[in-house]
């Protein structure tokens, strides 16, 4: 790299390192504001993790925030460059504006891996350790409370419901079956169920029907459609799953398309944060960094500042969709990082052109 290369990309990398760090304190000042679960961990694990644990779950909502922080910081950046002239000597140099803007993008695609495979394994990992709220508990797959679940094979259908997990995570305890499909209109209550060679095994069972009085059974089992990767996902959210996790399960593979659409898109959403990164730096270039007679940015940076805030919606909107089936999980997590970059470079290319 030269030293405009250098120039530019410490410009932005400090501003954008600060507004990344200010919202990274915001939002740890919110979460802290949970005391009864900071109180819980201080008193269980001590003061330093019940810190550690704020700190962490602060890393995890500033990732989300990165397509917005990342925007607002490169405003800042190019703003700063132009007040200071600096960007109107390298366009008067005859340096092409791709280049002025090539070392910050690759830095960024660089960084924003580190963080999507790094840190947020880290603060992931750190969370499910640290908070003492249950697996799953925000997660639209598994409601808070007990572990509901629906087996469907094309013969039986039923519904398991569980009072929690064995601790290999592959168990439920405590748990209730009601059969829907014809025939099987019995209740079934056992002590365990266990997930062995795609067939649920009960101990200690107690078999109601309308017709018979209860029986005991010492062992029962229903078949399952079910994989142990699939039962690990049912029973947790994907957040609280790590980059590699998701990976490893993915290729177990899952048979529920409600689960592996989930899965899939929060893995290719962490795959596709380099992409939403990039566009929200085009869309900051394009709309502050270009040429300009006078010194009135207001406009530019409110338009830059609406369309990165409807970009980051739409990812979010994107994101629900892909993870509920409804929309293809690559394309939600593609579609919306292209579009950003498309928009940037258009209206980049646009004021190149003269004719803004």
């Amino acid at each position: 790299m030269n030293r405009i290369d250098w120039l530019v990309l410490n410009r932005l990398g400090s501003r954008i390192g600060v507004t990344v760090f200010v919202f990274y304190g915001l939002i740890a000042l919110v979460e802290s504001l949970d005391t009864w679960r900071f109180n819980y961990v201080a008193e269980t694990q001590g003061i330093l993790l019940a810190i550690v644990m704020v700190a962490m779950s602060a890393v995890k909502w500033t990732i989300k925030t990165l397509p917005v922080t990342v925007l607002l910081g490169a405003i800042l950046g190019f703003m700063d460059l132009k007040a200071r002239h600096e960007l109107t000597v390298i366009h008067s140099s005859g340096i092409s504006i791709w280049k002025a803007v090539r070392a910050p993008t690759l830095a960024l695609i660089a960084l924003s891996l580190l963080i999507a495979l790094g840190a947020e394994t880290i603060s992931t990992q750190a969370n499910r350790l640290l908070d003492p709220r249950p697996p799953g508990q925000s997660s639209l797959l598994v409601p808070g409370g007990d572990v509901w679940l629906e087996e469907n094979n094309g013969r039986e259908h039923y519904i398991m419901m569980a009072s929690g997990l064995q601790p290999s995570g592959t168990g439920l305890i405590d748990v209730t079956v009601f059969g829907l499909s014809p025939g099987l209109d019995e209740r079934v209550e056992a002590s365990e169920a266990s997930l062995e060679d795609g067939r649920w095994r009960f101990t200690d069972v107690v078999v109601r029907s309308p017709e018979t009085p209860a029986r005991f059974v010492p062992h029962y089992t229903l078949p399952s459609s079910s994989t142990k990767a699939e039962l690990s996902l049912r029973t947790s959210s994907t957040e609280d799953m790590t980059f590699f996790e998701l990976a490893g399960l993915l290729q177990a593979g899952v048979s529920d398309p409600a689960v592996r659409s989930a899965a899939l898109m929060r893995f290719l959403k962490l795959l596709a944060l380099p992409m939403v990164l990039t566009g929200s730096l085009f869309i900051a270039f394009a709309f502050t960094a270009g040429y300009r007679r006078g010194s009135n940015y207001g406009p530019a940076v409110l338009y830059g500042v609406v369309l990165g805030f409807v970009v980051f919606v739409i990812t979010e909107m994107a994101d629900r969709g892909g993870s509920t089936g409804v929309l293809d999980p690559t394309f939600a997590a593609v579609g919306p990082a292209f579009v950003a970059i498309v928009i940037g470079v258009t209206v980049l290319l646009h004021k190149e052109d003269g004719r803004a």
